[in-house]
């Protein structure tokens, strides 16, 4: 059997902030080999990733997370080491305590508990990466392409991401928006601003395109998600002084978006408006945009209810089924299975003193172990 609390506590004092794995892929994969999962480390750049497989038959449910963690910031601002994973007055603090070891842990003490009683008729898997916190770039993305490409059979996946909002599985994810990044340059003519016929001054332009994009109404929601949103994350036009029209400036806008839209089409409409509002004044511009996720949903049927119900066996309450907040590692696992996202109460992640009570990790334990028990029993 595994103790999930203990799990957690050695995984914390692991200090695996990305890319660093600091030994936590091995005690991990240590435990699950442990219970019979055939390990297989697949790593990618300087990224250890794993996954594990109980079983061979279908249907197989997956458990997905990151052992990779944020900086803790200010050390000294913290009243527990953050590496040390001290439990204070039955909390347990440490980076990476809700964000999110603790539900790797707890599922992987589920998934002990079933197996001893036999409950899994089909397959268990995890699929964990040390690139979540980071630009997501050798982690799961290339793991899921990896399986997909052997065929390998997932047939549904839960996600261990701090989902609770305010109190024990309040919430289950059951999509998210989409991402995307632009970064605008407006190259003009440098100048005397007292000569401005001899420049060609960027920042007017620059200034015109985002208000135009900021001004835009992307659309009115969709059902499920809010209305997409655009938001200016930076300007800049260094100019060395108060007298000189500088030579180029530069803005970045990220837009959060709903499945009204995709990547691309938001892509085309930003470099359409800022061609059109270049044209005609001697500055050019250039547009360099990142689409780090699509928005997707995972429609509401016999999946979500199972879920939602097991959550109902332990807390007692129905859970809301979102699609709020950021982006996670959801966005690449969607193309291999429907997905959702369960775990721990998210208020401190990435915050100074993470922690969670004890008793918080042992419920989800439970939660997680009711999901597998209703998963394998309806077949």
């Amino acid at each position: 059997m595994v103790d999930a609390v203990e799990l957690t506590r050695d995984l914390i004092r692991r200090a695996s902030v990305t890319p660093v794995d600091a030994g936590a892929m091995d005690v991990l994969e240590k435990t699950l080999a442990g219970l019979g999962f055939a390990c297989r480390r697949m790593k990618f750049g300087e990224i250890e990733n794993l996954y594990a497989r109980y079983g061979t038959e279908r249907p197989n449910l997956c458990f997905a997370g990151h052992t990779d963690v944020v900086p803790v910031g200010d050390g000294a601002a913290w009243t527990q080491d953050p590496f040390a994973a001290e439990v204070v007055d039955g909390m347990l603090i440490g980076r990476g305590a809700v964000d999110m070891k603790g539900s790797i842990a707890a599922f992987a003490a589920a998934a002990a508990e079933a197996i001893a009683a036999g409950t899994v008729t089909g397959s268990l898997s995890f699929l964990i990466t040390g690139d979540e916190e980071g630009v997501a770039t050798h982690g799961t993305k290339p793991v899921v392409d990896a399986l997909m490409a052997e065929g390998e059979a997932v047939d549904h996946c839960i996600v261990g991401e701090p989902t609770a909002a305010e109190t024990f599985c309040d919430m289950i994810k059951v999509g998210r928006r989409g991402s995307v990044n632009a970064e605008i340059t407006v190259k003009g003519i440098q100048g005397h601003v007292a000569y401005p016929q001899r420049a060609a001054n960027p920042l007017p332009v620059l200034v015109a395109i985002l208000s135009r994009l900021a001004t835009h109404r992307l659309d009115g929601g969709y059902a499920e998600f809010q209305p997409s949103n655009l938001e200016i994350t930076g300007v800049s036009a260094p100019a060395g002084a108060t007298n000189v029209i500088p030579a180029s400036a530069w803005g970045r806008l990220n837009i959060r978006f709903n499945p009204n839209h995709t990547g691309a089409s938001l892509v085309a409409w930003i470099k359409t408006v800022a061609a059109e509002t270049a044209r005609g004044t001697r500055c050019e511009v250039e547009v360099k945009p990142d689409i780090s996720g699509e928005a997707f949903l995972t429609e509401r049927g016999p999946f979500t209810e199972l879920v939602a119900a097991a959550v109902k066996d332990v807390a007692g309450t129905e859970p809301e089924l979102s699609t709020t907040g950021g982006t996670s590692d959801a966005r690449f696992i969607r193309a291999l299975c429907p997905v959702l996202e369960l775990g721990l109460v998210g208020t401190t992640m990435h915050a100074v003193d993470e922690r969670v009570p004890v008793a918080e990790i042992v419920r989800l334990q439970a939660v997680y172990g009711r999901v597998i028990a209703r998963y394998f029993a309806a077949g």
